[in-house]
């Protein structure tokens, strides 16, 4: 009998979303135990995570319910270590490539992705700074990807990690959720229609043609998330 997992998380977080587009792809077997991130049961801290994040997994111990693990099940947090944990419980899936040389180009992906176009992006939407990084990332990214295909060719673990955070843009974009002037996200998504960026828009259709992403992404509930925990920073600023 295998070992149970169970997954913490939430549908607003991109890092929880991560690896449920790992444990999705991978076709595991696995409990869903959404996390209020605003009002935390006073249980997760002490028996799941002490960081007090999500994501995080429960593995293995004896049949319990979510919210209350059992001590002998093994409590793992941080999306990346996770999503590569999910790769050698399931090698199946093929998340990390067998080549050492995809292996790193995947890994180099995550991280140059991280710096060049995630962070411009959340600059952007918390702080109103300029866009022009986060456009300029979107060049960067793109010049990174293979004529076809995904990040290193095929779909790997570089690929579900920037997933949840290319869709959580495109939300915040399209619905002006931000500190940034109002009708700036229009303008950036009017900057991105322009030809320079077309490797990066069939890169994103692929990534939402995946029936992980289909499975795991809930857009109206993200959106109004969004507009709950972001909607306020234009007047802030």
């Amino acid at each position: 009998m295998a070992a149970s997992i169970t997954l913490y998380t939430a549908k607003i977080c991109p890092y929880a979303h991560r690896v449920e587009l790992a444990l999705e792809e991978a076709k595991a077997t696995y409990t869903k135990y959404p996390i209020d991130l605003q009002n935390k049961p006073s249980w997760y801290a002490p028996k799941v995570n002490p960081a007090s994040k999500v994501p995080a997994i429960a593995y293995g111990g004896p049949p319990s319910p979510p919210e209350d693990p059992s001590p002998e099940s093994e409590k793992i947090a941080e999306s990346l270590v996770l999503i590569e944990f999910v790769n050698d419980l399931f090698p199946q899936a093929h998340l990390l490539p067998a080549d050492p040389v995809l292996r790193a180009k995947a890994r180099f992906f995550i991280e140059f992705s991280t710096n060049k176009l995630i962070a411009p992006y959340s600059a952007f939407q918390r702080t109103g700074a300029s866009a022009d990084d986060f456009l300029a990332g979107v060049v960067a990214v793109q010049e990174l990807l293979p004529a076809d295909g995904f990040a290193v060719g095929p779909y790997s673990l570089a690929d579900v990690a920037v997933t949840p955070f290319i869709a959580r843009a495109f939300v915040g974009l399209r619905n002006e959720i931000g500190a940034y002037d109002e009708g700036e996200g229009k303008k950036v998504l009017e900057a991105l229609a322009a030809p320079r960026y077309a490797r990066f828009h069939k890169y994103w259709a692929d990534l939402q043609a995946r029936p992980n992403f289909k499975a795991t992404f809930d857009e109206p509930y993200v959106t109004e998330a969004f507009k709950k925990r972001f909607g306020g920073l234009r007047a802030q600023k």
